[in-house]
């Protein structure tokens, strides 16, 4: 089916650049990247130096000002090589907006440029071991004292927590007000009282470092508030849309390898003297899982475009990222039983995209969270 989204010469032309970049300075480290838990520095450095990175940045800040379309060029691209353990969309797509819409102008002029060109590498940091989807319910606190805000309390499961250098943290500066006492700090590397943990061990997305972070007293300067005090929450809220969309392309990309890798496959593997696509369940099966992959693809497109256009599409969003997340990880696990005993093995391709599918209707809200925001928009 052709798609919708109006790319243009100058995508396509992006997209083999890209896709050159991709073959040449990430597949071949990629490997090397997953035994070690955490992808090189320079990955990010070299994506900077081609431009990679946050090019929807304005240009006095060392961006292009390309449109959305470039970074889902980029999360294709990297999702069709199954490469989803580089989380260089968490830092373009996800975490730099926080900075673009909520930071002042010394701000930007301080942390964008390195942003754009890979020196400075993001996170953000909003779940904490006792709150999940629950935001309102952080405990980490932000007390004024003086130049600074002493924070105290951690963070968990936070991507890209190692390799960081600016890390967009959520805590509660007035414990009394809910949701309307958060605020959004950024705390830099080399903050006293900031401390990282190991490593997480996770059943996917080896590559991309995971960690707990710990604030201990952690003296953060007042000029490291980003936006207004009280206002985090609704930040957060605000950004939440094009994460969602993030994944959701995300997951797309990752059922649409699924589904090449094993035609290709089923198509040279012999069984019972002939190949297992002459297979009347075979064909059933890729007939199914083509059909969701499809509709997938449409539909997080029509996601994209309509968030292109500044619409607000939460109940849209909420929908695909519930539908199109928990059908990524079951297409990719119909297309594992077809590889049989090789689909177990992690040589295969096809075991990293089933591992790494899963956690997709777990972060950025889970698949549960999604439905209660659907149900409320139902008007139940």
């Amino acid at each position: 089916m052709e798609r919708k989204l109006p790319f243009t010469q100058e995508h396509e032309m992006f997209r083999k650049t890209f896709r050159d970049f991709v073959e040449n300075e990430l597949v071949p480290h990629y490997e090397e990247w997953e035994k070690n838990s955490i992808v090189a520095r320079d990955a990010f450095k070299k994506m900077g130096d081609y431009g990679f990175l946050c090019n929807w940045v304005d240009e006095q800040y060392g961006g292009s000002g390309a449109d959305f379309l470039y970074d889902m060029i980029i999360m294709e691209e990297i999702g069709h090589r199954s490469l989803m353990g580089f989380f260089s969309p968490l830092h373009s797509a996800v975490v730099a907006p926080y900075i673009a819409s909520y930071a002042n102008d010394e701000q930007k002029a301080l942390w964008l440029p390195g942003c754009v060109s890979g020196e400075k590498i993001l996170a953000v940091a909003m779940t904490e071991p006792g709150t999940g989807s629950d935001l309102a319910a952080i405990r980490t606190k932000a007390v004024k004292n003086g130049d600074y805000y002493i924070l105290n309390g951690s963070k968990t499961f936070i991507s890209n927590g190692i390799l960081a250098d600016l890390i967009v943290v959520a805590a509660k500066t007035d414990p009394t007000a809910g949701a309307k006492g958060i605020s959004l700090f950024v705390v830099e590397r080399d903050t006293p009282g900031f401390e990282r943990g190991q490593s997480i061990p996770k059943i996917g997305l080896h590559a991309q470092d995971t960690c707990e972070l710990f604030f201990n007293d952690c003296r953060v300067p007042v000029d490291n508030l980003l936006g207004k005090e009280g206002a985090g929450f609704t930040y957060l809220m605000q950004k939440l849309q094009q994460e969602r969309i993030v994944t959701c392309q995300g997951s797309t990309c990752l059922a649409e390898r699924a589904l090449e890798l094993t035609i290709q496959y089923v198509k040279e593997r012999q069984a019972f003297g002939q190949p297992l696509s002459k297979f009347q369940n075979t064909q059933f099966v890729l007939a199914e899982c083509a059909s969701e992959v499809q509709i997938a693809r449409t539909f997080t497109d029509a996601l994209i475009a309509d968030h292109m256009a500044h619409k607000d599409i939460l109940q849209e969003v909420s929908m695909g990222k519930y539908w199109i997340c928990e059908t990524a990880h079951k297409v990719a696990s119909r297309c594992l039983q077809l590889f049989g005993g090789y689909g177990y093995c992690s040589e295969y391709e096809i075991s990293r995209i089933f591992t790494d599918t899963r956690i997709k209707s777990i972060f950025a809200g889970t698949s549960e969270v999604m439905k209660v925001i659907v149900s409320r928009g139902l008007g139940l």
